[in-house]
């Protein structure tokens, strides 16, 4: 069967799905204009979840099958474990004119068409920084997903952060490191203010310049192109107070414990999709 182009002017983007992560993405989407809210469309029985998505005028219809049959592009962002049930029930109206999308974690690309019956599918990783328009998403495309299939995705996607195109088969990898880093440098942002506390500052004050100090440090990483390394010596003066302290996180193994976070994460991740 041709597989026929997703209208990019005209197309309409629908959830199954209306939870945190569904409406990061529709308000990224809205508010980079990308799309307009009149072109987004999702279903929910739970009238806090409806009017979250209707304040900035998301179209909520009565069930999903309402939601399938008036979307081009369709984003499966149900938890994991109702997946499969959600694919099925819909199956004969994912037809291979729509473009389907599943954002479900540890769940394979040939699980989700063998579900729905044919490969017009992307399988997407974004992480919950989305919900500030910082998300670093992954994306694996199905065999049918065409490069235009991938664009669209990839301008849907950053709207809400950076995305990258990878082999499915790095997925448990990429968990390890973007999908479980943020709770590792929330840890670090933590433990940075109890520093400072413990150094004499007060805790609010603490807690800010942690954070910012991240925030300001991670733009320094990726708008300048440096390495982390030659921005970590730009900072350290011989025989001064920051080498003091990467001493100190040398002597603790600071960077192979990280490097071993990344790594339990990215076996559990596998361990998971196993099961």
């Amino acid at each position: 069967m041709e597989i026929i182009p997703i209208p990019t002017e005209t197309y309409k983007l629908g959830f199954i799905g209306a939870g945190k992560m569904a409406e990061s993405i529709a308000r990224g989407v809205v508010q980079s204009g990308v799309l307009p809210p009149s072109r987004i469309r999702t279903a929910h029985s739970n009238p806090d979840r409806c009017s979250a998505f209707e304040s900035f005028g998301v179209k909520v219809f009565p069930n999903n099958n309402n939601v399938v049959e008036d979307s081009d592009v369709i984003v499966f962002s149900v938890k994991p474990q109702v997946v499969k049930d959600a694919v099925l029930s819909l199956r004969p109206l994912l037809t291979k004119k729509k473009l389907l999308v599943s954002v479900a974690a540890g769940i394979k690309l040939k699980d989700l068409q063998e579900w729905a019956g044919h490969d017009r599918f992307i399988r997407v990783m974004p992480n919950t920084p989305a919900a500030v328009g910082e998300a670093a998403t992954v994306m694996s495309l199905g065999g049918a997903a065409t490069k235009e299939d991938g664009e669209l995705i990839t301008k849907l996607f950053g709207s809400v952060g950076k995305i990258w195109t990878a082999n499915e088969k790095l997925f448990d990898a990429i968990t390890g490191l973007s999908g479980s880093g943020p709770a590792y440098v929330y840890l670090a942002i933590e433990a940075l203010a109890d520093g400072g506390v413990a150094a004499g500052l007060p805790r609010e004050l603490a807690l800010g310049l942690a954070s910012q100090t991240v925030l300001g440090a991670a733009s320094m990483a990726t708008k300048t192109g440096k390495h982390p390394g030659q921005l970590k010596d730009e900072v350290t003066s011989p025989g001064g107070t920051t080498i003091g302290g990467v001493h100190e996180l040398e002597k603790g193994g600071f960077r192979g414990i990280l490097m071993n976070a990344v790594v339990a994460a990215a076996k559990r991740s596998q361990e998971l999709s196993q099961s």
